[in-house]
């Protein structure tokens, strides 16, 4: 094929693109006996992606922009822009936001109606996720869609074009997207694996493609940890038709405690879903299939969160999760238990200059996820902390500025490592690059209560590798 011809000619005319889901041409199947050089040249596109079509491809012009479209996707981010921890340096991360949860989606609660007083707390986080939700989380221009980090999806487009004399004269594919879930307190990973959307067109041999779907692990921090698989995905090959037949199903992976590093006993690790062809005879392939985007699962035993112990059982000792950055959410609604601390926090995320103490240049962080708060465990850094903040509501509020039961209030909180006391510890922080006020007790209480069950419900670790941002609702 004469592809400098085609590029010259893609450049000259725009492709016709339908989705995948409605390729409609009459599919026929090439035999033995056909003439010619078959071949199937496959790629990889991100989930919905449109794509040229099969009259497109056979004038050439759609070729070009099939090859533009799939190499475009090659190179672009692997992992989330959430992602925290060692897995954040082990591929590129999207520069896009993942796809989240709408407030009102069923199921989830916002801090506006929760708990009263003392009892306030943070909504428990989902732990399960219908193909549906991550069809609909995906659409078609997100690449992860992140429901907790307990529940996540991402998913691909696999295409074959079907070749006589590198001449296109078929096509076929389809799409797999893969949801992860995590039941409470387990170590187990379930990965639900749905294939669907299958089409085919034109002259081709889909129905006896042969295909082999892993869930690798190419990379654990730290390494040589071992894994225990369960489920029912195939271990070895099935054919399209075969997966047309049966488009659903899992695999279990499992870390024992007593693997990681520290007294935490973290372990990081990547994992990648895969697809692998084999063409039916006399067929020969181009490309042998491709990978989907890659997700964080991580494992811990710390002792400051559940299951810490393993019920005596220490291979069950801890949890796992997925290590990506997520969102604290307070209300400052009317009614709303923290309000006074979240529109607090709210000043000092869009008027910083009128906060205090007062620094021309603050801005602090929790705000996106390139620049999280980070929890820090440790009673003394909190002491600090907290007096670094009541130093400051006293030089503007006084030495009785907690009259009338109001308490000193602080952004970011005293349970981070980006407190007020922070440059105490790092001699590049910025000074005063943090908010105080004072407020009513019972609303500073009521945050903190949702903080500390924050941290609990969703495994925030000590340290920078996690972290959470803050997100307020009005």
């Amino acid at each position: 094929m004469d592809l400098t011809w085609f590029r010259r000619r893609a450049a000259q005319a725009v492709a016709v693109l339908v989705p995948m889901a409605l390729l409609t041409a009459a599919p026929s199947v090439a035999s033995a006996d056909d003439v010619g050089e078959l071949r199937v040249e496959t790629y990889v596109l991100p989930v919905g992606a449109a794509k040229p079509s099969l009259e497109a491809l056979k004038n050439g012009e759609g070729m070009a922009r099939l090859r533009q479209l799939a190499a475009a996707a090659e190179s672009q981010a692997q992992m989330p822009l959430e992602t925290a921890g060692p897995a954040a340096s082990y591929a590129q991360l999207s520069t896009q936001a993942s796809g989240t949860p709408l407030p009102s989606s069923p199921g989830e609660r916002t801090r506006a109606a929760s708990a009263a007083g003392p009892r306030a707390t943070a909504p428990e986080p989902a732990r399960k996720m219908s193909f549906e939700e991550c069809k609909k989380g995906l659409g078609s221009d997100k690449k992860f869609f992140v429901k907790s980090r307990f529940a996540v999806c991402n998913g691909a487009s696999f295409v074959q074009i079907w070749t006589r004399n590198n001449r296109p004269v078929g096509e076929s594919g389809f799409n797999l997207r893969v949801i992860g879930t995590i039941a409470r307190n387990s170590r187990t990973i379930t990965f639900a694996y749905h294939f669907s959307d299958f089409v085919k067109g034109g002259s081709n041999a889909a129905g006896a493609l042969s295909i082999t779907t892993k869930g690798n692990i190419p990379k654990s921090w730290p390494s040589g940890a071992r894994y225990t698989r369960g489920g029912d995905l195939p271990a070895g090959a099935r054919t399209f038709a075969q997966l047309k037949a049966q488009s659903t199903f899992t695999q279990t992976v499992l870390a024992k405690a007593g693997q990681g590093t520290g007294s935490s006993d973290l372990l990081f690790a990547v994992y990648e879903p895969s697809v692998k062809y084999t063409a039916p005879a006399p067929w020969k392939l181009n490309g042998d299939g491709g990978n989907l985007f890659m997700l964080a699962p991580r494992w811990d035993a710390a002792k400051y969160l559940a299951n810490s112990t393993g019920g005596g059982n220490p291979d069950k000792r801890g949890a796992a999760t997925f290590s990506y950055i997520t969102p604290l959410t307070l209300s400052g609604k009317q009614g709303a238990e923290e309000r006074a601390e979240a529109l607090h926090i709210r000043q000092a995320f869009l008027v910083p200059q009128d906060t205090k103490p007062y620094m021309s240049a603050k801005k602090v962080p929790g705000q996106t996820a390139k620049d999280p708060l980070h929890r820090t465990v440790s009673s003394s850094r909190n002491d600090k902390n907290r007096a670094a903040a009541v130093k400051q509501c006293k030089r503007y509020w006084g030495a009785n500025y907690a009259s009338g039961g109001k308490q000193c209030d602080e952004y970011p909180f005293a349970s981070t490592y980006e407190g007020a006391a922070e440059v105490e510890y790092d001699s590049e922080a910025k000074k005063f690059n943090f908010s105080v006020k004072p407020i009513p007790g019972p609303e500073n209480e009521a945050g903190g209560n949702i903080l500390k069950s924050f941290y609990a419900k969703n495994r925030i670790i000590d340290g920078m590798d996690d972290g959470f941002i803050v997100k307020i609702v009005t």
